[in-house]
């Protein structure tokens, strides 16, 4: 079971803490989609001059209350509480949240002492498969599952999905395959933003050459995270996973359907090590190869500001972590290129997200949990800010900035061949916890590739 602060860690990574964004008005008419939510109580509508019109179908509950348990906090709480104003107003149900750092743990500790919440947003598939096997998160209706058929990929409704049965739909997207560079950097150098993993390679080496002797490096990096380090080190090898042995390999690889020191795990390891393990492209303005290990993914994209490094790879909520005053924009301090695939026309993602499951069957209950799964929810949710979705239904320009509007493009892109996070879909045993620490070893020199692949293999549970 990870720890308390594995999990605090991991949720601060997958979302992006929009502080200082102001809530813009809830969207009043939008397709809720989902059938018709009978619901209990008072069938009065809200006083005043509140259109509640795109509400209707949830229902009129008369002061009911539904909790929502989650690891959502500070900021990112108080905006996902917004989104239920007007859901309030309109149906009488009061949404209880509560977010804390330790969900993993607290929930289990909940659900088996008798005192489940209603709801759950669950940010790891292994976790809530876990709990639906264990037979505390219930089935989702018909009408969420309606909105997840109409919003979200067949890829997306699987996590979500046990034994044939659908449990839980998907709630915010992240993605994780960018590269953070200077825009004023690259044209001062000439430097091209590259739209294939060689040519990265390629660039990588030239500005290695262009800046030899300078403390002056291609990249900065950084995996330390708490009890989590190590996590951003699995994803830049989920993503070469993807893109040099395919997604076919990728979904066999996380299922244990082949082994993880399989000749494709290893030669993608191989492709991260290019960059990772070279002193002479890391870690700009921090110190050697070695340094990742110890420097925080927080601070990591940092010395970009400098001039010290050109480029880090971290998901689009780094956003978050750049100094108030920073330009985030395509001619701006700080920007984010795709990062590439094997080829042009290859464009496979790496992508986070959480799930919304359910602890019992009430009509309010079933209401809240439409509404969330609804691209009603989706829209005003990313219009709030600091947040992206993969939901279909929501309209791209309503993100809050340049980089969640390209996360966006990301995540709809119908050609895209998209996967979750492959860490979080394993056993807690590997991907929480032989995986993050045999990837800090072997950046810090302390194992081979081989050696710690070894380690990872034998560390699988048995069936």
């Amino acid at each position: 079971m990870r720890s308390s602060r594995m999990i605090s860690t991991k949720r601060t990574r997958w979302s992006v803490l929009a502080a200082g964004a102001a809530a813009t008005a809830m969207l009043l008419s939008a397709c809720g989609g989902g059938g018709d939510i009978s619901g209990g109580g008072s069938s009065g509508e809200a006083g005043g001059d509140t259109d509640c019109s795109a509400f209707e179908e949830y229902g009129h509950f008369d002061g009911e209350s539904v909790s929502l348990f989650s690891s959502i906090r500070e900021v990112e709480a108080d905006q996902l509480q917004q989104t239920f104003d007007k859901f309030t107003e309109c149906t009488g149900i009061d949404v209880q949240h509560n977010g804390v750092g330790e969900f993993e743990s607290q929930v289990v500790v909940q659900v088996e002492g008798g005192n489940a919440p209603d709801l759950a947003i669950f940010p790891q598939p292994g976790l809530l498969e876990r709990m639906i096997k264990d037979g505390h998160v219930i089935a989702a209706p018909a009408e969420v599952e309606k909105n997840v058929d109409e919003g979200w990929s067949e890829d997306w409704k699987a996590y979500g999905t046990v034994d044939g049965k659908f449990y839980a739909a998907p709630l915010m997207a992240s993605v994780k395959s960018f590269v953070w560079y200077s825009p004023s950097m690259f044209k001062e150098g000439g430097y091209e933003v590259p739209q294939t993993w060689q040519e990265l390679l390629d660039l990588t080496e030239k500005i290695a050459k262009d800046h030899e002797g300078e403390d002056v490096k291609p990249w900065c990096a950084g995996i330390e995270s708490g009890g989590a380090t190590g996590w951003p080190a699995t994803d830049w090898v989920e993503d070469l996973v993807l893109r040099s042995a395919g997604a076919d390999a990728y979904d066999k690889w996380v299922a244990h359907d082949i082994a993880f020191n399989d000749p494709a795990i290893e030669k993608a390891t191989e492709e991260v090590g290019k960059i990772l393990r070279d002193d002479r492209y890391v870690n700009g303005g921090i110190g050697d190869a070695r340094s990742i290990a110890t420097t925080s993914f927080n601070d990591g994209g940092l010395p970009i500001l400098e001039g010290q490094c050109y480029m880090y790879r971290m998901a689009s909520f780094y956003e978050a972590q750049w100094p108030e005053g920073t330009d985030v924009s395509e001619n701006g301090d700080v920007f984010a290129f795709y990062l590439p695939g094997m080829t042009a026309d290859e464009k496979p993602l790496l992508t986070g997200g959480e799930f919304v499951g359910a602890f019992n069957d009430r009509d309010a209950t079933k209401a809240v949990q439409a509404y969330m799964s609804s691209s009603l929810w989706a829209n005003t949710r990313v219009e709030i800010g600091g947040v992206t979705s993969a939901n279909k239904g929501v309209d791209p320009s309503l993100a809050t900035s340049d980089i969640l509007r390209l996360a966006m493009e990301l995540l709809q892109d119908k050609d895209a061949v998209a996967r979750f996070d492959g860490s979080d879909l394993m056993p807690s045993e590997v991907g929480a916890g032989s995986f993050w620490t045999a990837m800090t070893q072997w950046l810090n020199g302390e194992k081979d590739i081989p050696t710690v692949l070894g380690e990872i293999e034998a560390s699988w549970p048995t069936k």
